[in-house]
């Protein structure tokens, strides 16, 4: 058995002739730790074959959110409600979002995002539950979106100070922005709760025709003292059962 607690992102593979009954079944059979983000009927299944729910959404919305002022008494609300969730369903973490600059520097953004998850900070270390603020590009996905490089993201995480308060680190959409993933990865493990895979371009398999070779990434991550989860977050190419099956073997180091 791998040293990595894989992941899949569930609507990534519910899609096709497969079944929410058969894609959960065929993760649970594959080795897989966790599935991710279902919708809540299926969330008695997933624990019932031996899996988890790494992490759920905390709250609204990608392109509105923390960077605002006028939105965190909304978020913070919203994230006390999914904390309790949380800890009721033993899921260990919920994700954040920065929101899009809308013309806000990147130190002001820092600022603001770090009052936003400030305010929550005890109460997600009180209740045990990780807050991960995604990263994703902007340059191709998410245009104007502010937590697009890890250095940003780990200086919010930094200026807040909490266990709790992590990132989610999207292999994909790092790779687009900055790339140097294992370095990257390494020196800042600290200051990961979830990753996020892919292959890039195209957010497909991570087979032969996309340009990161997963292995030694995944290596990297084993080989520190994370002990998270790796969620799958690519859209298959043909059979997502097959597809499943491959990244699962692909990344079990």
């Amino acid at each position: 058995m791998g040293r990595i607690k894989q992941s899949i992102c569930f609507g990534c593979f519910n899609r096709g002739d497969a079944t929410p009954e058969h894609v959960i079944k065929e993760a649970a059979s594959i080795g897989f730790k966790s599935v991710e983000m279902a919708p809540r009927e299926h969330w008695n299944m997933i624990r019932d074959l031996g899996m988890k729910i790494a992490i759920i959404g905390g709250h609204r919305s990608l392109t509105d959110g923390l960077n605002k002022r006028s939105n965190h008494r909304r978020i913070e609300e919203e994230l006390l409600q999914k904390m309790d969730i949380a800890v009721e369903n033993d899921i260990p973490s919920l994700i954040c979002f920065s929101g899009n600059r809308e013309g806000l520097s990147d130190e002001d953004g820092m600022e603001i995002v770090a009052e936003g998850l400030n305010r929550v900070a005890k109460a997600a270390e009180e209740k045990g539950v990780t807050l991960c603020m995604e990263l994703l590009n902007s340059k191709v996905n998410h245009p104007d979106y502010q937590c697009d490089h890890t250095d940003w993201g780990v200086e919010v995480c930094k200026r807040v100070n909490s266990p709790r308060i992590k990132l989610l680190y999207d292999i994909y959409h790092m790779q687009i922005m900055e790339g140097d993933l294992i370095r990257t990865i390494s020196d800042n493990i600290d200051y990961i709760g979830h990753f996020h895979t892919a292959g890039n371009p195209g957010r497909r398999d991570m087979d032969e025709e996309q340009e990161i070779y997963y292995p030694p990434v995944m290596k990297a991550i084993a080989d520190s003292d994370y002990d998270m989860y790796v969620g799958h977050e690519f859209v298959p190419k043909g059979d997502p059962i097959k597809a499943m099956r491959a990244a699962y073997e692909l990344c079990d180091v």
